[in-house]
């Protein structure tokens, strides 16, 4: 059972990048120092950008309903997070004088046909989550363990490679659902305007002449009749039907 707003426990998405932050974290650690990062700008960054992700998948995932805009742009700052911690491991890689692996090489078809396993827990779900993300970042130890930084900048770029398509297919599932339900926040806007339009009929405003409905008194704002009165349809914009006020 999802919990509230647990529900982003049970995302690949979320559990891909808890892998990134845990790997960039320990790169960090190993490679990074004073003779290479004196004011630790670098590590910062990283890890910074690398905390990010999963941080911004989790809020975005929290606010699903009550917000579809503001998870979408959630979704997409944790993309964006993810571009810029691929290009600081490719600048690693041209610092030492190497370059990403090809997506027709060995070692990238070996990581990515590494698949992580489906989410099974159902309770005592901080604890399990936990476990499951252990056992997925182990699935790419004999990269990340490698004690090679060249190494390690490789995996990390596919696996940074390998979350962004996945986010921007999450993006463009929630798209495609918010335009066909649209979320919360259009749903409280169309009912407000539902109840300001009953409000405002009369009880003995007339029914509109193009579709029956009843009509609510308004005001023209520009034009010749300016400032004049009117009857018009209260189920404008999809009807326009209006009549002249006495």
């Amino acid at each position: 059972m999802k919990i509230g707003n647990l529900s982003y426990y049970w995302l690949d998405t979320w559990v891909l990048a808890n892998v990134i932050q845990l790997s960039t974290q320990d790169f960090c650690q190993r490679y990074l120092d004073r003779s290479n990062d004196p004011c630790g700008r670098q590590y910062d960054q990283m890890t910074q950008a690398a905390r990010s992700v999963p941080a911004n998948i989790a809020e975005g995932n929290s606010r699903h309903d009550t917000s579809r805009e503001t998870e979408m742009k959630l979704f997409d700052v944790a993309r964006a997070s993810l571009a810029e911690l691929a290009n600081d491991y490719i600048n690693w890689l041209l610092h030492h004088e190497s370059i990403p692996w090809s997506v027709k090489s060995a070692e990238y078809a070996e990581i990515s046909r590494i698949d992580l396993e489906p989410v099974t827990y159902k309770e005592d779900v901080q604890h399990l989550s936990a476990v499951h993300i252990l056992a997925q970042k182990h699935k790419f130890d004999k990269w990340l363990c490698s004690n090679d930084s060249i190494v390690e900048a490789n995996c990390m770029i596919i696996l940074c490679t390998r979350l962004i398509m996945m986010l921007r297919k999450q993006i463009s599932n929630r798209l495609a659902a918010f335009r066909e339900e649209g979320g919360f926040t259009e749903a409280l806007t169309a009912e407000r305007l539902a109840h300001r339009t009953e409000q405002s009929i009369d009880a003995d405003a007339p029914m509109c002449p193009k579709c029956g409905k009843p009509m609510i008194k308004r005001v023209a704002k520009k034009g010749k009749n300016s400032g004049k009165g009117f009857w018009s349809c209260s189920g404008y914009p999809d009807c326009n039907g209006t009549r002249d006020m006495p």
